[in-house]
């Protein structure tokens, strides 16, 4: 195979599959960070912040979540799939892990039977910007560890 064609090829696949891999964080450990303003709040395992959406259907008993972030929401509020088994860090209760399946069939991360989500602009770990936010439909809260939406403002 010339090398023109198998670096075009290369480069197809690369572009046809990074988006599939942009979709799924891969990180599937969960924390715990504190700040003044908020108290204890759930982040991922890079510390960024996780946010439940009011619009959502929380789990509880046999009811299952379910998401109604899509499309232009997602967007803007990306959901926190994973690959493989959650892992709760240090001052996660891991009772209170779970996974749904996405519309799009990806595995999107439960705590407290909320599906979670990071918030496009918070831009690093410690970042806070999508607490007490309207969208969408619902509002948006950063979780505490025992699983409920925290309101502080």
């Amino acid at each position: 195979m010339p090398v023109w064609k198998l670096a075009l090829f290369t480069a197809l696949a690369t572009a046809f599959s990074a988006p599939a891999l942009a979709q799924t964080d891969g990180d599937t450990a969960l924390g715990v960070e504190k700040s003044d303003q908020y108290g204890s709040y759930l982040t991922d395992g890079q510390g960024r912040t996780l946010y439940l959406f009011t619009k959502d259907q929380q789990g509880e008993g046999d009811s299952q979540a379910k998401s109604n972030c899509y499309d232009d929401c997602a967007g803007a509020w990306p959901p926190h799939t994973v690959e493989g088994e959650p892992q709760a860090g240090e001052g996660v209760d891991q009772e209170l892990m779970g996974t749904i399946e996405r519309d799009d069939g990806t595995t999107q991360l439960t705590y407290g039977g909320w599906p979670l989500y990071r918030f496009v602009k918070d831009q690093a770990a410690g970042d806070v910007n999508g607490q007490d936010v309207h969208g969408f439909d619902g509002e948006w809260y950063l979780l505490s560890p025992d699983g409920s939406k925290n309101e502080a403002e």
